[in-house]
């Protein structure tokens, strides 16, 4: 029989412990699983390693202290190009910092997944991915070309966390916007790997409405499925919901400022999650 995986948000946090690697799907402003890492915000979990295409998760979780080593490519708003908290937690050195560009941290997932060392790719070389990177290697083509390539190192986690827009309450996991970004790879090159959803359906309900190809994250792969309607905010999770550029503008705005920070956080930071999307409505309805 095939095993009902439900939980809440904070048994995820449950099952996490301080110093782990931990990766986070999504890419910058995009289908982030921000539910989860509200929860991990709420725990006394210190001392991670984060493996991510970074946006508000990486900051949130940089501006609690909560990170000791990142592993990233970017840390954007998208829309607004820099994640204040973690431009402003680099600035002071709050923790040690593995900047990879895009491609060698997708083939870093990609080795992780395979259960690989590394895999030889092209990215990064000529750049200063390379400096900025002393430990990185490079290998040489046993074929007759011979040609130098930089050794992308695995990239292997004790658990991954993504959000995506429909799961069943096995572990199947479907993607309904315009990209996958790499929440496959995240899921399969982790130990145990956790996914939120908008919504939990039927295994039937899958198919009905959107081909197979959708099918991002296959059960086989997956530990625990959260059902957070929202859960993405205020990131973008289509068809379901936008980035909620209002909220993302405000929480810049309070970035900036360490007292509007702390009013910012106990407004929508100090409670559970129905909490905070409650406060996140009361919030439109003063914009409105």
């Amino acid at each position: 029989m095939t095993q009902d995986k439900t939980m809440t948000a904070d048994d995820v946090v449950g099952r996490l412990r301080s110093g782990m690697t931990i990766g986070i799907g999504g890419w910058g402003s995009r289908r982030k699983p921000m539910a989860l890492v509200r929860a991990l915000l709420r725990s006394d979990l210190t001392d991670l390693t984060v493996v991510s295409y970074g946006g508000p998760d990486v900051g949130l979780l940089a501006a609690a202290g909560k990170i000791r080593k990142l592993v990233a490519a970017f840390g954007t708003l998208d829309s607004i190009p820099l994640e204040p908290h973690f431009t402003a937690a680099r600035q002071r050195g709050a923790f040690e910092m593995v900047e990879l560009d895009e491609a060698m941290l997708m083939w870093g997932l990609t080795a992780g997944a395979q259960r690989l060392p590394f895999i030889p790719v092209r990215a990064g070389l000529g750049s200063d991915v390379m400096k900025v990177n002393p430990s990185l290697r490079t290998v040489r083509s046993p074929y007759g070309d011979g040609e130098e390539l930089v050794a992308a190192p695995a990239l292997r986690m004790d658990a991954a966390l993504v959000h995506l827009n429909r799961s069943d309450r096995h572990g199947n996991g479907q993607y309904l916007g315009p990209d996958p970004y790499f929440d496959d790879l995240f899921c399969e090159a982790a130990d145990h790997a956790y996914v939120s959803c908008e919504r939990i359906v039927d295994t039937a309900d899958l198919l009905k409405e959107h081909g197979p190809q959708t099918l991002l994250v296959k059960r086989l792969f997956v530990d625990g499925v959260v059902e957070t309607p929202n859960g993405a905010h205020f990131t973008s999770c289509v068809p379901d919901h936008d980035r909620d550029e209002a909220f993302q503008r405000a929480y810049v705005r309070a970035a900036r400022d360490p007292g509007e920070w702390e009013a910012f956080t106990e407004r929508f930071l100090s409670g559970d999650e129905a909490t905070y999307q409650a406060a996140v409505t009361a919030f439109h309805q003063e914009e409105a």
